[in-house]
């Protein structure tokens, strides 16, 4: 079985360990794909540190870009060289929720235990998201890849992958924001910044970004914020309100921290919602107050990967970005190397990075 290079996580909270692991090939609706760019995201991290769990060893990675390289069988209308995105949205197409249209929370379990990964060995090798992107190369299913125009930059492309769909996806399909509507983004991180320009690209009246960073408020100012808040002072909301004039028809809340889950209600109007992306530690909790929200017909509603559907979602963003009016470039903190995966972790967990890729041209 071929082998290619990958970073491998052998124990939680553990660095990373580039070694040689097995791929198989692709095989019925399977797609192999040689990677140019994938990106870290914060959910990577929070599963390399066991922060959810898991299976072990595993290969993390799941905002990626590359040409394919083979196909399956079963494979239709994607051939060898093609520049594709691979996502994580491994989705069957036939369950419920795939039918309804909703395939981000496709109901058909997927083992990654069992998947196209073994050790160098020959040992069992968790396909972590069912994408394993922190490698040179990966096997997915077709359902998780979209072909993409070669005019696009692959580290770029990667983003799309999910930051951008989760962050622009929330407030377009989650939120599904109106025209002349007001939006508070709690959280000016990599998601955040693409909930931001989401919200600009959808027509929002005033877009309020609350950050504990003064820095990360003037960035959200670059994507489309109207209005910064900083989340350290003394009931932020109020300045929230003040800025906008009254409450926010959508809260978009895109990092983990109870804190602001628990502020989050107090920034909407009557009638708006908070759109909960941002992904805390298993049994973290977080409280508020059910009865003024029955009361102003306020809503919670949760959004995975900005409830899209990549086939039609993710062609409509990339021409965005060709167009100029969706900012990629200037999402990406760093570049690296696979060998410097470690570093690109630590700098993106100081919080200071807005997006760092790995680059495996490098």
């Amino acid at each position: 079985m071929p082998k290619i290079k990958a970073a491998v996580a052998h124990e939680f909270g553990a660095p990373l360990v580039i070694e040689d692991v097995e791929l198989r090939a692709p095989a019925g609706s399977e797609v192999e794909v040689i990677l140019d760019a994938v990106a870290i995201c914060h959910s990577d991290i929070s599963f390399a540190e066991g922060a959810w769990g898991g299976s072990l060893p595993a290969v993390y990675g799941h905002e990626a870009a590359g040409r394919v390289s083979a196909v399956g069988a079963g494979v239709r209308g994607l051939a060898a060289g093609d520049s594709v995105i691979v996502t994580l949205i491994r989705a069957c197409g036939t369950c419920p929720s795939c039918a309804g249209g909703k395939p981000t929370v496709c109901e058909t379990p997927y083992d990654g235990d069992h998947g196209p990964l073994k050790t160098a060995d020959g040992g069992k090798l968790h396909q972590a998201m069912a994408a394993g992107a922190f490698a040179e190369k990966v096997v997915v299913e077709q359902a998780q890849v979209v072909k993409i125009s070669d005019d696009i930059p692959k580290d770029a492309a990667a983003l799309i992958a999910c930051g951008v769909i989760t962050g622009v996806g929330a407030v377009v399909n989650a939120a599904g924001l109106r025209a002349g509507q007001d939006v508070v983004v709690i959280g000016a991180g990599g998601v955040g910044l693409n909930a931001i320009q989401g919200a600009r690209i959808a027509g929002a009246r005033r877009i309020v970004a609350v950050d504990m960073s003064e820095e990360k408020l003037a960035v959200a100012k670059e994507f489309g914020a109207t209005d910064g808040v900083l989340a350290s002072q003394a009931k932020p909301w109020r300045a929230a309100l003040k800025a906008m004039g009254r409450g926010a028809d959508a809260v978009i809340v895109t990092v983990g921290a109870i804190p602001a889950y628990d502020a989050a209600p107090r920034y909407l109007a009557g009638g708006g919602k908070v759109i909960m992306v941002g992904m805390p530690h298993s049994g973290d909790m977080s409280s508020y107050e059910p009865v003024t929200m029955a009361f102003m017909g306020q809503g919670m509603v949760g959004s995975k990967m900005g409830d899209v559907v990549i086939q039609r979602d993710i062609p409509w963003m990339v021409d965005l970005y060709l167009q100029g009016r969706l900012k990629l470039d200037e999402l990406i903190s760093g570049r690296w190397s696979l060998d410097q995966i470690n570093e690109a972790i630590a700098d993106t967990k100081t919080g200071a990075a807005r997006r760092n890729v790995i680059m495996f041209n490098r």
